[in-house]
């Protein structure tokens, strides 16, 4: 229960406000004030980013140099499946900007050649082959290559073709993201209990 009524409040207005209303109204929560807090945090971070990576993804797609269809032409990828994986291997010339999709399930990925700046609600992160790491669901990345790179991804999936593989792996929306089980019957009871109040988030 946080009722932030405007942008100028700290942290401590709202730790004041969450043991005030849990003591007067009596109330038994399944979370802690820093749960409340990092849920709320993280959200406006995360929709903060949403709207900034979609506006720069509309300009670049719109500006006179944009490859839009063509980009496959500068940007071949091979596709592999081999037991019950989807290996995507992109190549990505230099100095290029790109926009990636929105992911729907956790994969690793894997720099194998060239330098690029990831930028993403985290944060900006240059990286240099060999590199490995995490893509977590709800990804959407700006990547900018300084070099000539190879980027490969890997997806554990049934399916047979790269049309259901993106079916299943690439969110055409933030709003269609799917998170894991734990994650969502957390954040349900975490939502069931903020909504449950006459207070704002």
């Amino acid at each position: 229960m946080l009722a932030v009524q405007n942008n100028n409040w700290t942290k401590e207005n709202a730790k004041e406000q969450f043991v005030d209303l849990t003591q007067k109204l009596d109330i038994q929560h399944t979370f802690s004030f820093e749960e409340a807090w990092d849920f709320v945090e993280n959200k406006r971070k995360q929709e903060e980013f949403q709207k900034l990576v979609s506006s720069f993804e509309e300009a670049a797609t719109n500006h006179k140099r944009s490859l839009g269809k063509d980009l496959h032409k500068v940007n071949p990828t091979k596709h592999s499946f081999v037991d019950g994986q989807y290996i995507r291997e992109i190549f990505n010339p230099a100095g290029i900007v790109l926009v990636t999709k929105i992911h729907a399930k956790d994969h690793p990925f894997f720099l194998m050649k060239g330098e690029m700046s990831i930028l993403t609600k985290e944060g900006t992160q240059r990286i240099k082959a060999p590199y490995q790491g995490i893509t977590k669901a709800g990804t959407k990345r700006i990547i900018y290559t300084h070099s000539d790179c190879i980027f490969t991804t890997i997806h554990r999936t049934d399916c047979l073709t790269v049309d259901e593989v993106e079916n299943e792996v690439i969110a055409k929306s933030f709003d269609d993201l799917i998170l894991s089980a734990p994650e969502t019957k957390h954040l349900e009871n975490l939502i069931k209990e903020l909504e449950g109040t006459k207070c704002l988030l």
